[in-house]
């Protein structure tokens, strides 16, 4: 009996990969989601990839459709393998070794095939030439006579964050029981709002509220962090969670964290963010400015095929719908070190699994076309290089 796509091509993946390294890696994630229930969550949501392949290797697993859509991409990963030489299959072996390995997760490798099978559902011959030939580019895709190199990168939204997600609920999940204790003593709904002027120190910052919860609502303040408790006094808060932390996204911004602890019917919302709004934009600017020097060869048009991680959809049509990404990308496209760049693209999570608008970007990626390259304007390269917003 054949297996179903979906489940043939994750065992394919996990074939490639080896038996005993993905049995490995996933108890090692299993053993990581105990950490705490907040920082669990955000690690399952971070290793959804090799999660989801390791639930559809089983027997009888039935995909949804972005599941399907993701060990697709696996798939094509694991059909590079057997037209490598020796030394493309040692490179292959080492970026799934890498991929699962510490903090690193399967995502660069599927936005790799990800980029391909785009490319190549264009009408372009797709070359792996990172993995193939040890070049410096990722991909090589050529149509009627001209040639693209592409370079695959991913960001984290981490990197412009100036309260980090990761200490955020580090913190949270740190302080969990002892905040469930005060609310047993101090019965009602509360606000704990606190404003960072710099990166967090979890750590400190517990002190801190520790500190402050041992004196009773009000505001306590010095230069590291401004910290503020109050009744929940938000239209619905006493009776619906979801819609006091709905009205305080709209009141502090899509930077902010929030998080709620419960105990005795009473409940305390955390609220954190900085003293000024976040740089994901201009960290990705900062990461293509980076790249394409040193990893495109100058001699062919160069798109940089940047993926952004760790953002919510929330976060990502923000960036898109304030036009904060394009425009870094077209700032970026004006300085020296964009000169071998024809075009950037852009896309999310929500993209590689094939999600909609306007969850998604329209046409599945945000592109900007850099008008000053001389193969801006070039037919054969059109489906490529014209901007998409």
């Amino acid at each position: 009996m054949s297996l179903p796509p979906a489940s043939a091509a994750a065992r394919a993946f996990i074939a490639l990969a080896g038996a005993g390294v993905w049995r490995s890696r996933i108890a090692a994630l299993a053993a990581e989601a105990t950490a705490g229930r907040r920082q669990g969550q955000a690690l399952r949501q971070r290793h959804l990839a090799e999660l989801t392949l390791a639930r559809l290797a089983r027997p009888g697993a039935v995909p949804l459709a972005w599941e399907a859509r993701l060990a697709a991409l696996a798939g094509r990963i694991a059909a590079l393998a057997p037209g490598l030489s020796a030394a493309g299959r040692a490179r292959l072996d080492d970026a799934i070794a890498a991929a699962l390995t510490g903090e690193a997760t399967l995502i660069p490798l599927l936005h790799l095939a990800h980029t391909a099978h785009r490319h190549r559902a264009r009408g372009f011959a797709v070359r792996f030439a990172g993995i193939a030939d040890g070049a410096g580019f990722d991909l090589l895709a050529e149509r009627d006579g001209a040639a693209v190199e592409i370079v695959c990168d991913v960001v984290s939204a981490e990197a412009g964050r100036l309260v980090p997600r990761a200490d955020w609920l580090r913190l949270a999940d740190g302080i969990d029981a002892e905040l469930q204790t005060w609310l047993a003593a101090h019965p009602g709904r509360y606000l704990l709002k606190m404003t960072l002027p710099e990166a967090m120190a979890p750590a400190a910052l517990h002190a801190r509220i520790r500190a402050m919860l041992s004196g009773g609502p009000g505001v306590h303040q010095d230069a590291a962090v401004a910290l503020r408790l109050d009744p929940l006094l938000l239209a619905g808060a006493q009776s619906d969670t979801a819609a006091a932390l709905a009205a305080l996204r709209q009141e502090l911004g899509p930077e902010a964290h929030l998080a709620t602890v419960a105990a005795d019917g009473g409940m305390l919302v955390l609220a954190a963010r900085a003293g000024r709004e976040d740089q994901v934009a201009a960290a990705i600017r900062r990461r293509m400015t980076a790249l394409a020097p040193a990893r495109l060869s100058g001699t062919r048009p160069g798109i940089l095929a940047m993926m952004i991680e760790d953002t919510d959809r929330t976060e990502w049509r923000g960036l898109r719908e304030r036009l904060e990404l394009e425009g870094e990308a077209r700032q970026f496209l004006t300085c020296p070190q964009a000169r071998p760049v024809a075009a950037v693209s852009c896309v999310s999570r929500l993209e590689l699994l094939g999600l909609e608008p306007p969850d998604a970007a329209e046409g599945g990626e945000l592109r900007f076309r850099n008008p000053a390259h001389p193969a801006a304007r070039l037919a054969a390269l059109a489906p490529v290089l014209a901007s998409m917003a």
